[in-house]
């Protein structure tokens, strides 16, 4: 029976430490609440920090025993471990790039890395340990970007989820890491990641196809032969809980009194933990400019702000704390009378009993971060509005704005506009504040925690799915045998071979792909067996073929099939073919060599390629699109085909095409063996004409009409030389 092993840095509990006993207690947050219901179920277990040091090996043997019980399985960090990988390159180099904040916050020390590694190794060990084939493992957030990957080279098959809850940057604030390589490698060993908005998807695609040689079409990038699929999964809360905490008695009676001590006023609601990425200064900076533009409403509003301390030892946050404490005690005393505050302000954390009396009684919820992965406390004050009524205002910053579209949407940074939302809010006539608070309900009521966490493990099930189907079709060791049988056993064959991408990898220099000697030693060993006709057909121009192959005992079409040539014959081309349209055509590809640096032309007889294999990543792409768009409906008149490639885009005529060229080859003779190999779009056509009994093979990718396909023509060649006896590398 599989198991679910979920990851992260801190496990759900809070362990703590009286005299010599340890007691441990379950956290509030978020994803300990959504995960619940994996981790308490069977086998299942949650694998993590438990939140302080214990370097005792009797005190780390009875905590393992006492965890055990809750199905949870700690990893023991030492103190200098926690300041290096936790406080050191998660919290000094992620966590303030990833939001945007690099120049005054990011250090790059090289031992916060090492050390970063190795508890990344030290958490994969705990995997290790418990994990058995079949399982899925769901790993969480920046500290363990390493993980994914650590774990996949233990256990190549086995199910990887990763979801990051910051927000992933761009791709220019990303490059900044300079360990930027490995963090992707690391994020790409699982099969899903998950972000919580798409913007995330764009910037880590945008992020790994640039930093690496990865490809990726849509959502799905492609490592070697495996596909990984990247999604947006917006999390959500526990709806009900939050929902049915203020009919609690308790709640109830805190709501009566904050009502009644904020009756005269109208109550706006601020929580956060202490951080610079929760935009309080910007806040409080609007606040006090409503007060000063608008001294009709001072004793009328109140700020209710409380901030959770996080990290306050750190000098930065220390400051912040500081610049917090002087901007509320400066407005303060300017605005505040014997009556009225204008802000109460609260430096510690709450309990869920007084967070939520305070979500149903405050008129206004004020949620303006810098920039923030999703942002629950917008959620939270929703789901506690059960009388469909309160105004949520929510900074565009934060993942939570893409859904909660009925909010007033600010931009944080535009103090006026702060200001103006807040005025706006106030004002707000109770229909219009019902008509969006329904709405904004029922969707955080339909999308809750375990909405979030179903999708994603049954997002991660399809995933594993799609990996096997394209695995059946690969030539592994098993197909390969049967391929090489139906070869032995069969008298006339015929062997269809592409040539750049197929027999060859690709070069940067379209003339430096010339065949080497264990490629010639291949065809030679093919072609002296009688039984087999070689065809080589390939895209590139007939003089290259002829300087490559001309003395060799093999069928050549060249430019996918406009040119022929026989062994001792001479070329011959398609008569009737015309090449009057290139006038038209070469001027428009010329002005995007013009605008793609890197990029230029090729000219063979029939047909023109426009190559952008030395063009900035991603500037290539969109000029090819570009230059699709914009030739087609020529094309179509003129009779031309157009063939996107690796990298090219051809222009060719329609009569020319590597299918019908085959299929009169085929059609020649009787053959009992048909096999062909390309890579490319313009091998479609083979695949697609010869007869069902063919063994078609795809090089390279697994969407194709082709039966099987193969990784890269180092495969080829081994299968190629599996049908003589094998042909040893020089």
């Amino acid at each position: 029976m599989s198991k679910t092993i979920i990851v992260s840095n801190r496990l759900p509990v809070k362990i703590s430490k009286t005299g010599d006993e340890y007691t441990s207690a379950t956290s509030e947050g978020g994803l300990a609440t959504g995960l619940g219901s994996i981790y308490k179920q069977g086998d299942n277990k949650w694998i993590g920090w438990p939140g302080l040091e214990i370097t005792e090996e009797a005190d780390q043997k009875t905590i393992t025993k006492q965890l055990a019980e809750l199905s949870l399985v700690p990893v023991f960090l030492d103190q200098e471990e926690i300041n290096q990988y936790y406080e050191g390159f998660s919290n000094e180099i992620l966590w303030p790039v990833f939001h945007y904040y690099t120049s005054t916050y990011a250090v790059y020390r090289q031992s916060n890395w090492e050390y970063y590694n190795a508890v990344n190794e030290k958490f994969r060990d705990a995997v290790l340990a418990i994990a058995e084939p079949g399982d899925i493992i769901w790993i969480h957030d920046y500290q363990l970007m390493l993980l994914p990957e650590l774990v996949r080279k233990k256990m190549p098959e086995v199910s990887i989820g990763f979801f990051l809850h910051i927000p992933f940057p761009s791709h220019e604030m990303f490059r900044l890491i300079p360990w930027r390589k490995e963090l992707l490698e690391g994020m790409l060993g699982a099969d899903l990641i998950g972000f919580h908005t798409f913007d995330d998807v764009r910037h880590f695609l945008g992020a790994a196809t640039r930093i690496l040689p990865v490809s990726s079409s849509a959502n799905v990038i492609t490592c070697g032969d495996r596909s990984v699929v990247v999604e947006s999964f917006p999390m959500g809360i526990d709806y009900n809980k939050y929902s049915s905490l203020p009919l609690e008695p308790e709640v109830k009676e805190q709501a009566a009194q904050i009502k009644d001590a904020f009756k005269d006023t109208k109550l706006i609601l601020s929580i956060d933990r202490l951080d610079y990425s929760k935009g309080i200064l910007q806040r409080l900076q609007a606040f006090e400019q409503l007060l000063q533009l608008h001294p009709e409403y001072c004793g009328k509003i109140t700020l209710y702000m409380i901030v959770v301390p996080s990290r306050d030892t750190v000098p930065q946050y220390a400051h912040l704390r500081d610049e917090i404490d002087k901007r509320v005690g400066n407005i303060n005393a300017l605005y505040r009378n014997m009556e009225w505050a204008p802000i109460h302000y609260y430096y510690r954390s709450f309990p869920i009993e007084t967070l939520s009396a305070l979500y149903s009684s405050a008129d206004v919820c004020l949620v303006t971060p810098m920039r923030d992965g999703m942002n629950l406390v917008s959620k939270e004050y929703a789901a506690s509005r059960t009388g469909n009524d309160g105004v949520l205002i929510l900074s565009e910053m934060a993942g939570a704005s893409k859904e909660l579209i009925e909010s007033i949407i600010v931009n944080p940074n535009n103090t006026n506009e702060v200001c103006e939302a807040i005025l706006k809010a106030i004002k707000m006539p109770a229909a219009e504040q019902k008509r969006r608070m329904q709405a904004m309900r029922q969707l955080i009521s339909k999308f809750n925690i375990s909405h979030w966490v179903k999708i994603f493990m049954d997002r991660l099930k399809e995933v594993k799915q799609m990996q096997r189907s394209m695995q059946t079709r690969h030539v592994s060791f098993g197909t390969e045998q049967s391929i090489v049988n139906r070869y032995n056993k069969t008298k006339k064959r015929i062997i269809f071979l592409d040539y750049d991408g197929t027999l060859v990898s690709f070069k940067s220099n379209i003339n430096q792909a010339a065949p080497d000697k264990h490629l010639y030693a291949i065809i030679d060993k093919l072609t002296d067996d009688p039984a087999n006709d070689v065809v080589l057909i390939s895209g590139r121009k007939h003089e290259n073929l002829n300087d490559w192959f001309s003395d060799k005992k093999i069928y050549l079409i060249a430019e996918h099939g406009a040119w022929f040539k026989q062994q001792n014959t001479s070329w011959h081309k398609i008569s009737g073919l015309t090449d009057s349209w290139k006038n038209d055509i070469y001027p428009i590809l010329e002005t995007y060599v013009d605008r793609t640096p890197g990029s230029f032309i090729e000219e063979k007889t029939y047909s023109l390629v426009w190559h952008y294999r030395k063009a900035d990543g991603g500037l290539g792409e969109l000029r090819a699109n570009e230059l699709m768009n914009n030739l087609k409906y020529l094309a179509s008149d003129k009779g031309l085909q157009l063939l996107p490639g690796d990298k090219v885009l051809e222009v060719k005529n329609m009569e020319i095409n590597k299918g019908k060229a085959a299929l009169m080859l085929v059609e020649k003779k009787d053959y009992d063996f048909i096999i062909a190999l390309g890579d490319d779009y313009t091998d479609e056509d083979i695949f697609k004409a010869l007869p069902d009994s063919a063994v078609t093979i795809k090089v390279g990718g697994n969407l194709s009409a082709a039966k099987f396909y193969l990784r890269n023509p180092l495969e080829v060649r081994k299968l190629l030389s599996s049908f003589v006896e094998e042909v040893p590398v020089q």
